[in-house]
């Protein structure tokens, strides 16, 4: 494993992708999978955590021991820098915010965002959101980068106010979270490309673009937000929703048709997993380490 900081690699692939793709990994194979396709950079959502990993939805019910569970997984297989959701913070003070960070430094993270939607919270392209004052969440930062243990560890503002305030209230709290200590802002649920130039220019930070399907924001291309200044395009739950999909359709097969053979040709074989996962490695350590003689 690599023994440099993970926030550093994470700043080094934007230095070298620009702009640098993000693929949200549910867990630990698919960060492997995502790693060998050739990411640089990898995501796990809260979202994600919530409906993969618990099977609840994202309305803030899950916790940082939640979050640290899959962390440490991925950390633990993968040396791809990991981004990381950590909603509102995971609890109402500077002492929560501060061991959140502290938490996922220790367990390989290598950036986190953190949100100005109040605790109860909202997926972000649902409606119905409320956001907090723009001063607690200044004070959200605040905390966030005093809690920093690790410099080249990234901390990300997302922002949920576009959908409540309109486009001048929201840069003006860009331009206060950049003033805080935030290393780069996710502006969440933007319908119109140029917005995003708009946030770059009140914040002078590097901006994230989520591009996630079935919500408010277009599935604009590279080449589309490259144009527009992202330097950070993320892919939340892709893969997520490509394999939930295909698990249903394997399930229903096996009901109706009493046997996978319909569907035996979208699997991934016992071979494709065995090279994925280094299979073939653990059992050659085993038969040199309990070889008879």
């Amino acid at each position: 494993m690599n023994n440099s900081s993970a926030g550093l690699r994470f700043k080094e692939a934007m230095e070298k992708n620009r702009p640098l793709q993000i693929a949200g990994a549910i867990n630990a194979n698919h960060a492997l999978l995502a790693t060998q396709a050739g990411f640089q950079a990898l995501y796990l959502s809260g979202g994600g955590v919530a409906a993969g990993s618990l099977g609840i939805p994202d309305l803030g019910i899950t916790n940082l021991e939640d979050i640290l569970i899959d962390v440490n997984r991925i950390t633990n297989v993968t040396d791809t820098p990991l981004l990381v959701d950590v909603d509102t913070g995971f609890g109402p003070s500077a002492f929560n915010v501060a061991r959140t960070v502290k938490s996922l430094i220790k367990a390989g993270a290598a950036a986190l965002h953190i949100e100005d939607q109040v605790g109860a919270k909202r997926c972000g392209h649902r409606p119905g959101k409320e956001v907090v004052s723009t001063d607690e969440m200044v004070d959200r930062i605040k905390a966030a980068v005093d809690a920093r243990t690790d410099p080249n560890f990234l901390i990300g503002a997302r922002t949920d106010a576009l959908a409540t305030e309109g486009i001048e209230r929201t840069l003006d709290r860009v331009n206060k979270y950049q003033e805080a200590g935030a290393d780069f802002i996710f502006a969440e649920a933007v319908h119109e490309i140029r917005l995003y130039a708009e946030f770059a220019k009140a914040s002078g930070l590097p901006i994230l673009a989520n591009i996630t399907e079935f919500g408010m924001t277009p599935l604009w291309t590279v080449a589309e937000l490259h144009a527009a200044g992202v330097r950070l395009i993320l892919y939340p739950l892709s893969a997520f929703r490509a394999a939930n999909k295909a698990a249903l359709k394997v399930y229903t097969h096996l009901l109706q048709d009493g046997s996978q053979q319909a569907v035996i040709a979208d699997m991934q074989t016992r071979e494709e997993l065995y090279q994925s996962i280094g299979y073939y490695d653990f059992e050659t350590k085993l038969d040199k380490l309990f070889k008879k003689t």
